[in-house]
């Protein structure tokens, strides 16, 4: 498919930000015609002229008549208005594929220019990008989301598998919980590392040397994880069913860090459901551990 569907496609792009500069700026580089760029500030537009050399237009409706497959990669907030905008102008036209890149927003947020023959899609990269030069080299290889009209699926095949990535469908009901689940992985692994250093500090450790000493610890789960998957990659004293060094951490919790207990019992409940996957413990071992966490969860909640 490579090498064959980008030959007469001719791509536009309205956000010129991390994103839909990454993307023009990858797709540049494997063959396609970026036809045109616009954003409401000029200095975004000018980092992605400046690094392939495209057409800068005044405004997005030439933008999106300049295009067969256009991208809005505006904030989330902005795309429905931008589609408005450009249905009331008729800046569309038959045949056309409209794409973003959000996350959470699903491709109902386009809905507005099939009355003029466009066909929808939602093409998520499952990846954060801290920065543009990041964004251009991580995009190349992700895993992307793909929802929207099935008739334009193979366009959205297509661009993947132009970026070399991966790809699965989802439907368009399911995109807030997928989004979720793409937030708690990538936004909360922020917050749970957060909290584990904490458990250092409380121990009088300086919180640049907690977290320096975890990183190898995170990076070694991560490798297990990918390699071995989960719940192999589970270890610690709940996969090995040892209550009683689970029971140590409570008590001692309890006496030098009580505003660490609540969150540290939720997610050993969770865990023993990991554990007993696995198979390293039986159902009586994760219901003794899930006793012991939620008499501190209940003692949580009264003392508050």
């Amino acid at each position: 498919m490579e090498g064959v569907c980008f030959v007469t496609r001719r791509i536009g792009i309205i956000g010129a930000g991390v994103v839909g500069t990454a993307v023009g700026v990858v797709l540049s580089q494997q063959g396609y015609e970026i036809t045109g760029v616009y954003d409401v500030k000029s200095e975004s537009t000018q980092q992605i002229v400046d690094r392939i050399a495209c057409t800068t237009y005044s405004s997005p409706q030439e933008v999106s008549r300049s295009a067969d497959i256009l991208f809005i990669t505006t904030s989330d907030t902005a795309i429905e208005s931008v589609v408005e905008e450009l249905a009331a102008s008729h800046a569309f036209h038959a045949g056309q594929v409209l794409i973003h890149m959000s996350g959470a927003q699903s491709s109902e947020v386009l809905d507005k220019a099939k009355q003029f023959g466009v066909r929808v899609l939602s093409v998520h990269p499952l990846q954060s990008f801290a920065s543009t030069d990041m964004a251009i080299k991580n995009l190349p290889g992700s895993m992307f989301s793909i929802e929207g009209d099935n008739d334009a699926y193979d366009t959205a095949v297509c661009l993947v598998e132009t970026l070399k990535g991966e790809y699965f469908f989802i439907n368009r009901q399911a995109k807030p919980l997928y989004h979720a689940g793409a937030c708690v992985v990538s936004n909360y692994l922020v917050t749970l590392i957060d909290f584990g250093v904490k458990f250092l500090e409380s121990t009088g450790i300086p919180k640049s040397m907690a977290t320096k000493a975890l990183i190898p610890l995170i990076q070694g789960t991560v490798r297990n994880i990918e390699n071995i998957g989960i719940p192999k990659a589970l270890t610690g004293p709940i996969a090995r069913g040892d209550l009683n060094t689970v029971l140590k951490h409570l008590d001692c919790l309890e006496e030098m860090a009580p505003e660490l207990m609540n969150l540290y019992s939720w997610l050993g409940y969770y865990t023993t459901r990991i554990a007993l996957e696995k198979g390293t413990i039986d159902r009586n071992c994760m219901e003794e551990f899930q006793t012991a966490f939620i008499r501190e969860l209940n003692q949580f909640e009264s003392v508050s």
